[in-house]
C-alpha cells in the first residue's frame, strides 16, 4: 500500500546522497499505512508535514517522488 509523505518549509534532510526537502515527496510501499509513517519517523523523525494516502498535487514538488 503506497502511502506518500511531504515536508515542511524548514525541512531538509540529506540522506545517503539525497536531499529530501520541501520540494519533494516521499512515497512508502508497506503492508498499512501505519506501517509507512512509522517507518517515515524512524527515518526523519518529526522533520516531516503531511501523510497523503493517494499522490498529492504534484506541480508544488517540482524534484518528484523519491521512494524509500
Amino acid at each position: 500500500m503506497k502511502t506518500y509523505f511531504t515536508f515542511g518549509q524548514a525541512h531538509a534532510h540529506a540522506i545517503a546522497g539525497k536531499t529530501f526537502d520541501k520540494d519533494c515527496v516521499v512515497c512508502i510501499d508497506a503492508p498499512t499505512h501505519e506501517q509507512a509513517r512509522t517507518i517515515m519517523f524512524d527515518t526523519f523523525g518529526q522533520q516531516w508535514s503531511n501523510q497523503y494516502d493517494t499522490k498529492p498535487d504534484m506541480s508544488y514538488y517540482p524534484r518528484g517522488i523519491f521512494t524509500l
